[in-house]
């Protein structure tokens, strides 16, 4: 059983439609994909009504992946099989999304400013209908050459945390997220925990308190984590009672992950929707959604 956890859709920032992102996921042979674009759930619907049209079983996981800040670290917490309808986290969900725009703008103009000749034409462009975000201006960097991949543009010297181009955002407390998830009936996982590449990581400390409030998991297996690291966060997650988690963060063409790179054990899987009340996985053309 193949079971990726993280992907995201022209919902948020990723390039497949959530339509395009369900039949790759069935191609690639998945038995069960989670969607979960950054801070919606717009692309939702889409999923769910592509799943008749597939010619084998897949499974869809509900879900999203919201941005906090932990004593001025940006990390991300993903949240699964949460009721999308639950009026105080569909408002915090909608207070980051509707700084998106203007953070983005703040961005554009800094990179200006800087002589890049980025336009907020330019980066809707690239956006379409997703909801914009630093990856559609890295792409917009792409585009004009000055950096060679949409990684790239995660530094310090363009748009990483605290970089030349770099605009803060609203964004949630990671204990106040569990809060929310957890009363809408969700499960939450700490995602790319470690992923040092894309700046400051919280500490280990941090991740025994937010275990202590309630965190279910850590994604252990990305392609952000070297083996040594996934090793040690996989003893953290033991040592803690915490789930262990492993997922693609596929992006369509704007990053080099791969669907189904990095998976979820059907255990692990099985855990997640036992915890889970506010929603139920989606089944696809071949049965009932499978638990484990």
């Amino acid at each position: 059983m193949r079971i990726d956890l993280h992907t995201h859709s022209t919902a948020s920032d990723g390039t497949d439609t959530p339509a395009q992102l369900i039949r790759r996921a069935a191609v690639e042979g998945l038995d069960v994909v989670a969607l979960t674009d950054h801070d919606t759930t717009r692309g939702h619907a889409e999923a769910i009504a592509a799943l008749p049209s597939l010619d084998r079983d897949l499974t869809l996981v509900t879900g999203a992946e919201l941005s906090c800040r932990l004593d001025g670290i940006s990390m991300h917490m993903l949240a699964y099989l949460f009721d999308a309808d639950e009026p105080e986290l569909l408002r915090q969900r909608e207070l980051v999304r509707d700084d998106r725009v203007p953070r983005a703008q703040g961005m554009v103009r800094k990179l200006q400013e800087l002589g890049a000749p980025v336009t907020w034409e330019q980066v809707a462009r690239i956006a379409g209908d997703g909801s914009v975000g630093r990856p559609h201006i890295a792409e917009a960097l792409v585009e004009l050459g000055l950096v060679s991949s949409v990684s790239d543009a995660f530094t310090p010297e363009w748009l990483g945390d605290g970089g030349r181009a770099y605009v803060a955002k609203h964004e949630l407390d990671p204990f106040e997220a569990i809060r929310l998830v957890k009363a809408a009936g969700g499960v939450t996982v700490f995602a790319h925990p470690a992923a040092a590449k894309r700046g400051r990581i919280v500490p280990e400390s941090a991740i025994a308190a937010l275990a202590s409030a309630g965190l279910d998991g850590i994604e252990v297996d990305h392609m952000d984590h070297e083996p040594a690291t996934r090793a040690r966060l996989r003893g953290l997650a033991g040592e803690l009672g915490l789930l262990a988690t492993g997922s693609s963060d596929y992006h369509g063409l704007r990053k080099t992950c791969v669907l189904g790179e990095f998976t979820t054990d059907p255990e692990v899987y099985g855990e997640i929707t036992r915890r889970a009340t506010g929603a139920f996985p989606v089944p696809g053309a071949g049965g009932p959604a499978r638990t484990a």
